[in-house]
């Protein structure tokens, strides 16, 4: 008796052993017939991956997968049975005496198989260090039967290659997971589009949706040359039998990843070890201009043009009444048509991203010179460039009927040359020599001006040394509307501080529009009639002169329609002025936190306001030259102009990253409750994601008509706005948020929903699930799956605001005053 106790006990303490290899080794070695179970792990040799059985939260769904095994949040880099998951936790995976990876569920039926087309002799299934789960024929031998970087999911690593067998195919390319706790493949690929010159595409179903371009010899025409071997060495390989590209770190302690997301939307981002977090690289879409063919055929998409679309030259709107009203899908007709024989020459167009290839023709050989005239003699030839922008460019690049996708690249870009009728070139040289003249004649103009403004500054200068007084003559030179700034180009105009005290009434009541954190504004008028909004600086105000430098050279440098202009400054003494366009609908809360006005904005008008403000963040965040963090976005801090389009304001709490910095902390934290995430409150930790939640609360705002602070749950009384709107989407009652005072709709429900699930996805309490304003633009404009939203931010404890006024009933309006505040916090 005593022996079969003693023979049971070895035998578990040998079963355990054996089990505990799998999870507690830094490598691990599976071997004919032996498997893994839900609890078993494969870990690679240097211990950066691990592969084995997981599964969602909420979700009884098993999944074979590989993750980062450092990285406390799992972060799942490729799945292998993700269409066919296992229904319950007695998964079991196999290696076959064939060399097949075979994935069983409890009744032993076969639910996934890696259908190796070789035979091995003595198979081996290891994980190397790249995260690449392979079958080997023969330990330590560098014979792969099969490897999971041949069947990639959504995430794109070092070391892997998307590639197309031009001969037998198949094609290796990225797919979207169909949701965030969904893995089956989604309906965005990530690919390359072998047809004419091969380019790199992110397509939904069959139809592009934006391409980072053709390789041009150092990356892909598309991609910004800011980021290009920064820490990674990019190869791209074009031969008569198989296209490829593919990434590898300068240095192996590097961890990076490109995914692709359920909403099309792809991100490069860099895990940071000091801040335990992923941080974002580089996105695309980048831009409107981004989304393929969005100003139709033979155009020019300029992001920071205004209407961003325009025709080529020599080219005019096939539709012109559309066109006007911004719908540029009819794209741009000839005007001329070409004379083809002799009769033909080119426009240089530089600085472009290159268009579609995917009917183009190349050569690798011809110069440039040769690829002119081959174009001239085919009629059907329209464009020409390099192939490769090497030692000066070689090679051809032909395209033939008309282009497509053109825009201005973000920061260098090429030059393509464009084929027209020689009148229409001849009709740009008298252009262009008509502007040389009427050039001749400003500079001339503009020589008198600045020598006379000169003489007048150095006249009164004269004068008030030898305090004399001032005559008339001068006092009104002196006083001249505005003058050049002559060290620093960081604004146009500088106003004199009477001029803008005559403009206000002498900064008087009546004139007040509302008042600020950092002080009152006004409306003027000045002496031209032109009408304008000035803020005037408290004296005890919390922006001091940094914040007020901050936003003058910030608002000086951004240009885009859903950002307020800044006009110019003012600073006399201790008086600090800022004048901006005015604003004629003042600002959004004026009309959304109001019975009466609110009534003016029908639906229609909501999703424009909505959609203008992710435009206008979008800007700030990845298309102005530095990258902007606004830090107080709120609903008074966005105007409406005469036609209702919505305008960024207040750029004082305003932050700049430069290169690839991704998000800062401070021990000063400043902006408006009810606004700010969670990590800026508590931590003081800001980020363009920062942003996005406070986008998201306004969203919210907007389509309940109700403020965030203040907002108390009828039947939960701790519970804010967001956690209101959070406790009805769980519940599956989120329409009852709408607001009653806009006319119920029902045709645009689905609209409606969708904001709002925008919305709880921008306010997410973790800064990682909220969207970049790139996908948020995605995801307004529709026609793409949502991923499930998460608990909002401060949904757990109580309101995190201060009580200032409260509100009576259900329905009624808040009438809390909105406070920035400013934290002085211990680190």
């Amino acid at each position: 008796m005593e022996s079969q106790k003693v023979l049971m006990l070895m035998m578990y303490t040998t079963l355990f052993c054996f089990m505990a290899t799998f999870s507690s080794q830094d490598t691990v070695t599976i071997t004919l017939n032996q498997s893994l179970q839900f609890s078993d792990t494969l870990v690679s040799l240097d211990g950066t991956f691990e592969a084995g059985f997981f599964n969602f939260e909420n979700s009884r769904h098993q999944y074979f997968g590989i993750w980062y095994k450092r990285i406390s949040a799992r972060t799942v880099v490729w799945v292998a049975n993700r269409d066919v998951p296992v229904q319950n936790s007695t998964a079991v995976l196999k290696l076959t005496d064939q060399g097949n990876i075979v994935i069983l569920d409890g009744s032993r039926g076969r639910v996934w198989s890696s259908n190796s087309s070789r035979i091995a002799v003595k198979p081996v299934m290891q994980l190397l260090k790249t995260g690449n789960l392979v079958v080997k024929d023969g330990e330590g031998t560098k014979n792969i039967l099969w490897q999971s970087f041949d069947y990639p999911g959504n995430t794109f690593l070092p070391g892997m290659k998307l590639k197309s067998n031009l001969v037998t195919g198949p094609y290796n390319y990225l797919t979207s997971w169909r949701d965030t706790e969904d893995p089956a493949q989604g309906e965005f690929s990530y690919r390359i589009d072998i047809r004419g010159l091969p380019q790199l595409v992110t397509a939904k179903g069959a139809t592009i949706w934006y391409r980072a371009g053709s390789w041009n010899g150092y990356l892909f025409t598309g991609v910004s040359w800011q980021r290009m071997h920064r820490f990674l060495n990019f190869s791209f390989e074009s031969t008569d039998k198989e296209v490829s590209y593919e990434y590898e770190t300068w240095n192996s302690s590097i961890l990076t990843r490109t995914v692709l997301y359920p909403t099309g939307s792809s991100e490069r981002s860099l895990w940071s070890d000091e801040k335990q977090r992923w941080l974002t690289i580089a996105t695309r879409p980048v831009d409107e201009c981004e989304y393929y063919a969005v100003c139709g055929v033979n155009s020019n998409c300029n992001i920071n043009d205004f209407p961003i679309c325009k025709c080529l030259q020599g080219f005019i709107p096939k539709f012109q009444a559309k066109w006007d009203s911004s719908d540029w899908s009819g794209g741009c007709v000839r005007r001329i048509k070409l004379s083809c024989h002799g009769g033909d020459g080119f426009v240089k167009y530089s600085g472009m991203k290159l268009p579609d290839t995917s009917s183009s023709w190349f050569n690798k050989s011809l110069s440039l010179e040769e690829c002119k005239t081959l174009c001239l003699r085919n009629c059907s030839c329209t464009a020409y460039a390099n192939l490769d922008i090497r030692d000066g460019g070689s090679g051809c690049l032909l395209w033939f009927d008309n282009i497509v996708d053109m825009r201005n690249h973000t920061d260098r870009g090429q030059e393509i040359y464009i084929r027209l009728d020689i009148s229409e070139l001849y009709q740009r040289r008298n252009k262009n020599m008509n502007r040389k003249k009427l050039a001749g004649i400003l500079a001339g103009l503009i020589a008198f001006v600045i020598g006379l403004t000169i003489l007048v500054w150095a006249t009164s200068s004269f004068i008030k040394r030898m305090n004399l007084g001032k005559p008339e003559i001068i006092k009104k030179l002196i006083h001249w509307k505005h003058m050049k700034e002559t060290e620093e180009n960081d604004i146009q105009t500088i106003f004199d501080f009477s001029t803008i005290d005559i403009a206000t009434n002498h900064f008087s009541d009546r004139n007040k529009l509302g008042e600020g954190g950092f002080g009152p504004v006004y409306k003027g008028i000045l002496e031209d009639g032109q009408e304008i909004a000035v803020k005037r600086l408290s004296k005890t105000s919390r922006q001091g002169t940094e914040e007020f430098k901050n936003e003058v050279k910030l608002m000086a440098t951004l240009q885009h329609r859903n950002l307020v202009k800044l006009l110019g400054c003012s600073i006399q003494q201790d008086e600090k002025l800022l004048i901006y366009e005015f604003m004629p609908n003042r600002s959004l809360d004026y009309f959304i936190f109001d019975t009466m006005r609110g009534k003016l904005l029908d639906w229609t008008r909501c999703f424009q306001i909505i959609e203008g403000i992710a435009r206008g963040l979008l800007y700030l965040h990845q298309d102005s030259t530095l990258r902007i963090i606004h830090r107080d976005l709120k609903t008074s801090n966005i105007l409406l102009d005469i036609n209702m389009i919505p305008k960024i304001s207040d750029f004082g709490l305003a932050r700049t990253f430069g290169g690839d910095q991704a998000e800062a902390n401070t021990n000063r934290v400043m902006g408006t409750y009810g606004y700010m995430p969670p990590e800026y409150v508590v931590h003081g930790s800001f980020s363009t994601k920062s942003d996005v939640f406070s986008y998201g609360v306004i969203v919210l705002e907007i389509i309940s008509g109700r403020k965030n602070r203040g907002f108390r749950d009828p039947h939960h009384n701790h519970l804010n706005l967001l956690g209101h709107v959070w406790r009805l989407w769980t519940e599956e009652r989120p329409l009852e948020l709408i607001d009653e005072m806009l006319d119920d709709d029902t045709t645009i429900s689905s609209e409606i929903l969708r904001r709002i699930h925008v919305g709880l996805l921008c306010v997410q309490e973790n800064p990682e699930n909220r969207p970049n304003m790139s996908s948020v633009v995605l995801m307004l404009n529709g026609g793409t799956l949502l991923p499930k939203p998460r608990q909002p931010g401060f949904y757990t404890g109580k309101d995190n605001t201060i009580d200032t006024g409260s509100c009576s009933k259900h329905h009624e309006r808040c009438s809390v005053n909105e406070i920035s505040i400013s934290l002085l916090e211990a680190r």
